[in-house]
């Protein structure tokens, strides 16, 4: 019993020194886990404050930094412990390797990820189709996905490989958009008043841009109409509302003018010798 007790006062200072480091190493652990969340949002902050920073680049940067202090941290509550820091890299550097070799698929989003960054093909806040995948406004590219939300309010998640790996259609990076409306008159109808009514509505609509210049066009015959195309520019903020109205205000100005509606008519003509050759076998029955 003597010796029991020998022994417990002899390895104390141990279990006093095992159990002060073990409070310190919880101690930094939460305040470095902490201060890497606190950091991390000072960052963006600091970030979106400043207009020569573009907003696209903000998640990746602002995530970086939150994992690189994290990983001081680990290192400092294992250096605590009396863990060699050097060889823990090595093994850490051997360990990435092995996991880069068996995670090869996220390493190419964050490829592709780091080359959306650098190339910019697309950036925050800007309207983008992902030809095959998904249309609409840019909410982040981080360093895995990229986030998209659409029109109708639908939120989107795409790996960065699966975006940098298919045609990118941007509709914001231009100042100015191009639309092509059409609008058609019955044969038979004046087509010149048709035109100049059109190319008046077009000049002379708030929203359409003077320069390029407004084209109101012959396009096309149908069966039974005949197809003009209003070539029209407008402000990239203006697009869909110019195009909605113009649908709508094109038909109206033609009926004012006192052009027909293109209802399609489909008339049947039968000749003559088919005709007469009915009326006999009429006859025939009739007898």
């Amino acid at each position: 019993m003597q010796d029991f007790k020998s022994n417990l006062i002899a390895i104390l200072p141990a279990f006093e020194y095992l159990a002060f480091n073990l409070l310190v190493a919880i101690v930094i652990l939460i305040l470095g886990w902490g201060v890497s969340i606190l950091v991390g949002k000072w960052v963006r902050k600091l970030f979106l404050r400043s207009r020569r920073i573009d907003p696209t680049v903000v998640p990746i940067v602002q995530t970086t930094v939150v994992w690189v202090i994290r990983i001081c941290v680990v290192v400092a509550v294992l250096a605590r412990f009396g863990v060699q820091t050097t060889s823990l890299i090595a093994v850490l550097g051997a360990a990435g390797l092995a996991v880069g070799l068996a995670l090869q698929g996220t390493l190419q989003n964050v490829a592709a990820g780091i080359m959306l960054l650098a190339l910019r093909p697309l950036r925050a806040g800007e309207s983008v189709s992902i030809v095959g995948k998904a249309d609409g406004t840019v909410e982040e590219i981080g360093l895995f996905l990229t986030r998209l939300v659409q029109s109708d309010g639908t939120y989107i998640t795409l790996p960065n490989s699966l975006v940098w790996g298919n045609p990118i259609i941007n509709f914001s990076r231009n100042a100015v958009r191009r639309m092509d409306v059409e609008a058609r008159v019955r044969y038979g109808d004046d087509l010149d008043l048709a035109l100049s009514t059109l190319r008046k509505l077009v000049e002379t609509h708030p929203l359409a841009l003077r320069d390029p210049k407004p084209q109101v066009m012959v396009t096309g015959n149908q069966e039974s109409v005949i197809v003009i195309n209003l070539r029209v520019w407008a402000a990239a903020s203006n697009f869909w509302e110019l195009r909605f109205d113009l649908q709508r205000r094109a038909p109206e100005v033609l009926r004012q003018a006192g052009l027909s509606l293109p209802i399609p008519v489909r008339e049947q003509v039968q000749s003559a010798a088919l005709a007469a050759a009915q009326n006999g076998e009429d006859d025939a029955q009739q007898e």
